[in-house]
């Protein structure tokens, strides 16, 4: 079953420590909470410095939208800019972040796997891309518009706007409505 969303309409949940806000755009399976899900998809508003939480046994990847970016930091090693738009940076849940702002406040797309059992693969597409069938997956225009024609369904897409789906197949024929459009594609694999 497909399921469209508009990033405007979701409700922003505040964060417990004050430093920004989340938008669920989906979380699977449903109902599940934090500690429970197989796959999970957010978009999130960085206001504040501080840490990010810890989330052992999930693989992650984030992707600058809008906004100045973030340094992340762990005492393992890792020291990343996410200050370029569409450029996924992947790593391990287990590891306990820290997040300095570049400037102001960023808004960021994130994807979250439970290890083991899903698996993703998240790629921002500038032109016409056939994809390939998964029977799990996200799709979001980042910029422009986009015609998505599967084998059940065409739709289309604005900035903001996109579909997700769970359990069946659907691979699709994504085309860009402009030269200057962006989509993002979450393949899951289980």
């Amino acid at each position: 079953m497909l399921h469209r969303f508009d990033i405007a309409t979701l409700p922003a949940t505040p964060w417990k420590n004050g430093g920004g806000s989340t938008r669920e755009i989906v979380c699977r399976p449903e109902g599940a909470g934090m500690d429970g899900f197989d796959w999970r998809v957010s978009i999130a508003t960085i206001a504040q410095p501080g840490p990010f939480s810890a989330f052992p046994g999930v693989d992650r990847v984030i992707m600058l939208l809008d906004g100045d970016g973030v340094l992340l930091q762990s005492a393992s090693g890792i020291n990343h800019r996410l200050g370029e738009a569409y450029a996924p940076f992947a790593f391990s849940g287990d590891v306990a972040l820290d997040c300095t702002l570049l400037g102001g406040a960023s808004t960021d797309f994130n994807v979250m796997t439970r290890r083991g059992a899903v698996r993703a693969e998240v790629q921002v597409l500038r032109s016409a891309a056939d994809l390939m069938a998964s029977a799990h997956g996200l799709l979001l225009a980042l910029q422009g518009d986009w015609q998505l024609q599967g084998a059940q369904a065409t739709l289309s897409c604005t900035a903001g706007q996109g579909l997700w789906w769970d359990g069946a197949q659907h691979g699709w024929q994504a085309t860009p409505q402009r030269s200057d459009a962006a989509l993002v594609w979450v393949r899951l694999d289980t």
